[in-house]
């Protein structure tokens, strides 16, 4: 049976409210930490030995290099290694940042053992990477 009375109030979406809702309908899926993610196992090994590693030391995880084709999970990985470490992670990509400038604000606002995950650092502007490589040093 249809009951038919006043439509509810609805309003227009707009494109920013589409994206968080995708983002988070995205996050829901994903495996949440290193044992629900399944497949690549030699990498699910390696990411676990340092996660364990880093732990143990009571210090921040080692710069990591995950590459890969799009779709294979880099993204993933990425966030369960800010789960698993109990930290957060600020995710941005190499295209976005623009200049010297952009990379430097995300630093700056970093706390301690955060996580910064460049998607597509391949496509870095030259520029941008001469203040990424001594901020990862120190």
């Amino acid at each position: 049976m249809i009951k038919r009375g006043k439509p509810s109030e609805t309003r227009p979406l707009s494109p920013e409210d589409s994206n968080e809702d995708n983002q988070q309908i995205e996050q829901g899926l994903r495996p949440h930490m290193l044992k629900d993610y399944i497949g690549q196992e030699d990498i699910k090994k390696s990411l676990g030995i340092a996660l364990a590693a880093a732990k143990k030391r009571d210090e921040s995880l080692e710069h990591t290099l995950i590459h890969g084709p799009p779709g294979l999970g880099k993204t993933t990985l990425a966030h369960i290694m800010a789960r698993e470490m109990g930290v957060n992670i600020r995710v941005t990509s190499g295209p976005a940042l623009e200049k010297q400038g952009d990379l430097a604000s995300i630093i700056s606002n970093l706390r301690e053992r955060d996580i910064l995950f460049i998607d597509e650092i391949h496509r870095l502007n030259p520029a941008v990477e001469e203040i990424l490589y001594p901020a990862m040093e120190d």
